[in-house]
Formats: C-alpha cells, sequence, structure tokens
C-alpha cells in the first residue's frame, strides 16, 4: 500500500512538470485590448475593422493593422448593419444550450436539497441504522447476533448436564425441522430457564444459537418499557416481525419478569403500560398469527411472579431449571475456566471443588479471575494452588483490612469470640466442620469462623439446624464467660439474628416445633407490586401469635444453655484456641485438630522465616465494636 503510494506521489510530480514545460513552449496569443463600445462604434465607421466574433453579448475583433480588440455590445439593433455597411466579416458562436433535466435541476435545485435535508433528519431522529433516534422509541431494542458471530458451544458450558440434555432437541429441529415434521411433532414455540443468579443461563442461550447456526436476537425486559405509551407493544411487535424475516431463529429475553409480571396487580388498575407489553407479548408467541421457525428462550430467577398466561402451553411450554452446580459440576466448570489462565501442577480443580460449596457459576470464575490476579501481584508466571485458597478465603470470608488497628484488648475478645464459635460447631452433632478460624479484620467483621460441608447438602434436619443456632450463640456465650456478662459486646448482633431467623423458620414454615406441629404459621409476604393481590393475607389470631413466640424463645433458650454447657466443660480447649489465635492470628483444620485432641497446635505453614513469627499487626487502644460472623455460602440457611 505505501508503495503505491509513492509511485502516485512521483508520476503526479512527472505530470506537472510536464505541464509546466509545455506551457512555457507553447506560443500564446497577444491578450486583446479592452475597448468602449463607442469606441468600437466608431472604429467601425472609420473603416478600421477587419473581423468580429460576436458570442452572446462580447465582441472579439481584429482591426486592419492587425490588433485584437474585446468589447461588451448592449442591445443594439442597428450594429450588424453598421458592420456591413463596413464591410466587416462577421462570425457568430451560437450559446450552448443547456438540456431540459439540467434546467430543472437548476429550478428545483432548492426545493431538493430542502427534501434531502428533511429525510435525513427524519432517519437521524428513527434512530437510522442503529436504531437509537429520538423518534424509534418504538423500535426493537433487541441487538441480532448472526450465526458467524455467536462462537459459544455446549463444550462452554459446563455443569448442567441435565439442563443442556433438555435443550439439544431445540438444536436438532433448527437443523432439521423435517425430522420432527414428519411425525407431526412440534417444538416447543418458548424455553423458560428458571435458576439463581449467576447459573448460566443466558450463557446456555447463546449455546444453542452457536450450536444450531442460526441468528439469535437479545433483549432484556427492561428495553421493552419505556415513558411513552404503547411503546412496549410496539417494540415486541417490531422485535417479531424482524425475527420473521430470518427465521428460524432464536430470540432470547433476559429478567423476563420485568415485563412478565401477573397482571391486575398493584393500585394502578390493569390498564397499565406494562400490561400492555406483556398482551402483546402473548399474541406474539401464540396468537392468529403464527410465528414459525422463532423459538423464544427467557430466563428469570423469579418464576413464582410469572403470568399463568405467559407458561401455559403453546407459549412457555418446557421451563428448564438451572440449579447451582454440584460437586462434579463445580469441577467441569472450573476447568473451562482454568484454559484461560496458565495454571501449575499443583492445582487440583477437585478440592477446590469440593471446598466451593454453594457457589454458582460466576463465583467459580470470579474465584479463578481472583486467583489469577493474586498470583500476578506475586509475579507469578503460573497460578498455584495457593493462590486459589487465598481467593477462596477472599470471596468467602471478605478481604483482609490490614491497615485496620485493633487494640490489645479487642485481639483478645475477638480470639475467644472466634474460638467460642469454632468449638461448639466442631462438638455439636450434624454440624459442618471448621474450616478456618480467622481473628484478621476481613470486610466488616473483626473476625471469622469458617464451616465448610463435607458434601452438597439440600435439605436440613432439625437436629443439624438446632447444632447451627448453638454454633452461632458460642461466640456471644464464650464473650460471657471468660469476661462477665457486664463485657458481652455487639459483636454478636449478626449471630443473634441469623440464629432468631432459623428458629422463626423451624416454627413458622418447616414444621419442626413438637408443639405447634407441622402448620404453616407464615404471613404471605408476596408484595403487592410484585404480582401479588393487595387482598392476600394470611390471619392469625393473637394466641397463636404468642404461642410462636414462646416456641421460638423455647427453641432459641434451650440451644443457648446447650452451647453454654459445652463451652463450659471444654474451657481448657477454649483458651488453648483463643492463645492460638492470638499467635498465629489464622488456625486451619489442622491446628484445630490438635486442639481439640489435646495436643499443643502446630505451626502453620510457612510460618515465619527460620523459625522466627512473623512481626505482629500494630496495636492501639482504640478498637472497633463489630465482631466476626460465621461466614460464607456453606454455612448459611
Amino acid at each position: 500500500m505505501n508503495e503505491l503510494v509513492k509511485n502516485l506521489i512521483i508520476w503526479a510530480v512527472i505530470a506537472i512538470v510536464l505541464m509546466s514545460v509545455f506551457n512555457n513552449f507553447t506560443p500564446t496569443q497577444p491578450q486583446p485590448q479592452s475597448w468602449s463600445y463607442s469606441e468600437f462604434i466608431s472604429e467601425v465607421k472609420g473603416g478600421r475593422i477587419d473581423s468580429v466574433q460576436i458570442e452572446d453579448r462580447t465582441i472579439q475583433g481584429r482591426t486592419i493593422n492587425g490588433e485584437f480588440f474585446s468589447t461588451q455590445a448592449p442591445n443594439d439593433p442597428g450594429l450588424i448593419g453598421d458592420l456591413l455597411a463596413s464591410n466587416v466579416e462577421i462570425r457568430v458562436d451560437q450559446p450552448a444550450q443547456r438540456s431540459l433535466i439540467t434546467e430543472i435541476l437548476i429550478s428545483w435545485f432548492p426545493f431538493l436539497l430542502l427534501i434531502g435535508v428533511w429525510i435525513y433528519f427524519m432517519r437521524q431522529m428513527q434512530g437510522g441504522a442503529g436504531g437509537r433516534g429520538a423518534m424509534s422509541f418504538g423500535k426493537s431494542r433487541a441487538r441480532m447476533m448472526s450465526e458467524d458471530q455467536v462462537k459459544v458451544t455446549f463444550n462452554d458450558v459446563a455443569g448442567c448436564d441435565e439442563a443442556k440434555e433438555e435443550v439439544s432437541e431445540l438444536v436438532d429441529f433448527l437443523r432439521d425441522p423435517s425430522k420432527f415434521q414428519k411425525l407431526g411433532g412440534t417444538i416447543p414455540r418458548g424455553v423458560l430457564m428458571v435458576g439463581s443468579p449467576g447459573t448460566g443461563k443466558t450463557l446456555l442461550a447463546k449455546a444453542i444459537a452457536g450450536e444450531a447456526k442460526v441468528p439469535f436476537f437479545s433483549i432484556s425486559g427492561s428495553d421493552f418499557v419505556e415513558m411513552f405509551v404503547g411503546v412496549g407493544a410496539s417494540r415486541v411487535r417490531d422485535m417479531f416481525e424482524t425475527a420473521k424475516k430470518h427465521a428460524p431463529c432464536i430470540i432470547f429475553i433476559d429478567e423476563i419478569d420485568a415485563v412478565g409480571r401477573q397482571r391486575g396487580a398493584g393500585m394502578g388498575g390493569g390498564h397499565d403500560e406494562r400490561e400492555q407489553t406483556l398482551n402483546q407479548l402473548l399474541v406474539e408467541m401464540d396468537g392468529f398469527e403464527g410465528s414459525e421457525g422463532i423459538i423464544v428462550i427467557a430466563a428469570t430467577n423469579r418464576p413464582d411472579v410469572l403470568d399463568p398466561a405467559l407458561l401455559r402451553p403453546g407459549r412457555f411450554d418446557r421451563q428448564v431449571v438451572v440449579p447451582l452446580p454440584d460437586v462434579r459440576g463445580r469441577e467441569q466448570i472450573l476447568k473451562v475456566h482454568m484454559r484461560k489462565v496458565p495454571v501449575h501442577e499443583n492445582v487440583r480443580p477437585d478440592l477446590i471443588a469440593r471446598g466451593t460449596p454453594g457457589f454458582s457459576g460466576a463465583d467459580l470464575a470470579n474465584l479463578v479471575n481472583e486467583a489469577a490476579l493474586f498470583a500476578a501481584r506475586s509475579d507469578k508466571k503460573l497460578v498455584g494452588m495457593s493462590d486459589f485458597e487465598r481467593a477462596k478465603d477472599k470471596i468467602m470470608m471478605g478481604a483482609e483490612r490490614k491497615s485496620m488497628v485493633m487494640s490489645d484488648d479487642e485481639k483478645k475478645l475477638t480470639a475467644y469470640h472466634e474460638a467460642g464459635h469454632a468449638i461448639v460447631g466442631r462438638l455439636v452433632p450434624e454440624h459442618d466442620p471448621v474450616y478456618k478460624v480467622s481473628i484478621i479484620p476481613r470486610g466488616r467483621a473483626l473476625g471469622v469462623t469458617m464451616f465448610l460441608p463435607d458434601e452438597d447438602r439440600y435439605s436440613h434436619s432439625k437436629t443439624r439446624l438446632e447444632s447451627q443456632i448453638c454454633s452461632l450463640f458460642g461466640g456471644r456465650i464464650a464473650e460471657e464467660i471468660i469476661f462477665g456478662a457486664d463485657k458481652v459486646t455487639t459483636g454478636a448482633s449478626s449471630d443473634i439474628e441469623r440464629a432468631t431467623t432459623i428458629a422463626r423458620n423451624m416454627v413458622t414454615k418447616w414444621g419442626l416445633s413438637d408443639r405447634l406441629g407441622p402448620l404453616a404459621y407464615g404471613e404471605d409476604e408476596g408484595e403487592v407490586f410484585l404480582g401479588r393481590s393487595v387482598t392476600q393475607h394470611k390471619q392469625m389470631s393473637d394466641e397463636t401469635a404468642h404461642a410462636i413466640d414462646e416456641e421460638i424463645r423455647r427453641v432459641i433458650d434451650t440451644s443457648y444453655d446447650r452451647a453454654k454447657e459445652i463451652l463450659e466443660a471444654n474451657m481448657d480447649k477454649l483458651h488453648v484456641m483463643s492463645d492460638a489465635l492470638l499467635k498465629y492470628e489464622t488456625i486451619d483444620v489442622d491446628q484445630i485438630n490438635d486442639i481439640m485432641e489435646g495436643r499443643e497446635p502446630r505451626d502453620p505453614e510457612g510460618w515465619g522465616s527460620g523459625g522466627e513469627p512473623p512481626a505482629p499487626r500494630p496495636s492501639s487502644p482504640k478498637g472497633d465494636d463489630t465482631k466476626g460472623v460465621i461466614g460464607g455460602p456453606a454455612s448459611q440457611t
């Protein structure tokens, strides 16, 4: 390309030089003298003009002496007669005639220019090709991706094998519709993907389009709703009209609960903008006009608020649940995300998967990214297992607040608080094992006690729930035993709140109360503006409410007394674990096992340099009142 430009410049210079040379050697005609018209008439009548050339109103000529002249002639009817009387040679040049098209263009040019400017501004207001103009509010906001642009396939989706099997026949239909039509079968008109945030619903929809090699329209439920009345319905119509032109294709509506909530709810009546949009969507999916070859895939994590008409057969025929991945699924997801990261050979995805219960696909992607960031900060070439452990601790327990200064009294009180959580959680039945205990401030907590289950759990027994309440109160009870009731701090506020929630659910929702029995006593918590009627409330008598409060109090008191007995019987272990926390600041499973078995806790891996402990954290006479809670998704109920 650069060579071509150089050649063009060289030839242009040569052409300019040649033109200059030719102009210098070409004989030039003398410039004619400019005469007034009166001088011209005088010369004509004197017989001193040899010839003239008339072109429009310009007269050029030559005298009998060979001189050239030029003049402008007015509308003189006697001029030709004077020239003929003086024997002057007359030549007349006919002026060039403009064509009819040229005349029309010249006369109509201003009007055509105004029309063109008006059309341009109207197209800009309607958005042009981008669809983002001031007058484009009725156009669909769906973003189309052609079959070549969608690069995601089923190989990029892991941890939801059952969901992939559910939607795999959609791919077969889009590739070969006749296979199903020969047997009289029809493909589901719509597929609703239901699952927690971050489980991969959008990724799975992209994989369907990538496998089927068909156009993919992506839009959010909130993109339909606008401040103007009727805009949402207009956008739905425009989206389906565009999709029909590219059928077979896939329309993906993310967060459909923004427009698909139950009609007739709320305080504003049934004829509002959102309901008009939903009505148009219902008609387009299964109305008089068919939409053959168009498959609508929607995703939501609130299927309970969707309108029943949206979920009937003929519209969203099938609901595909995309759950949180299990241990095997988490391992597969980790392997997918580790393809993009240079991983050390000591990294074991199976161990990481077992230590991350309750993590979604998005959480695991974040875990891999955080591990890569930790490795980059340490100038490593490969991401090792220690980086993944640090990333897991950061996600589960929060980032370390290294700049926070704690007083010695605060450190001691926090150490006993966290040791109380760990000892009670270790000794009560059916409780998750202790993973790590730390008095390093993380997030909003001064200390954290982390529990991790041995395996994925999908239900909880009464014994397990009561054990969780006991461990939640372990920190407050340890403060009370060691420092006295008047020294108990506000650090257990989150523990008390979570314990009360578990106890209330045991009594009112889960039927785990021997006194009140298996009945649901909870009020209907459906919000009016989330698709629930104003009048839907469950009544409860004052006596029942009083009995519920008494039963909740009994569950709490029983668990509190039980945790207190455990700590009083294991005071030696409480002191040893507190001293270990003050010395090491963080202890793991091996050290906790040593303490609970009556041995001196071993030094943690990498402790100090040459047997010397690392520099202690700074202290200050002032500290924070907030103690750590039992953190992490694995320990929540």
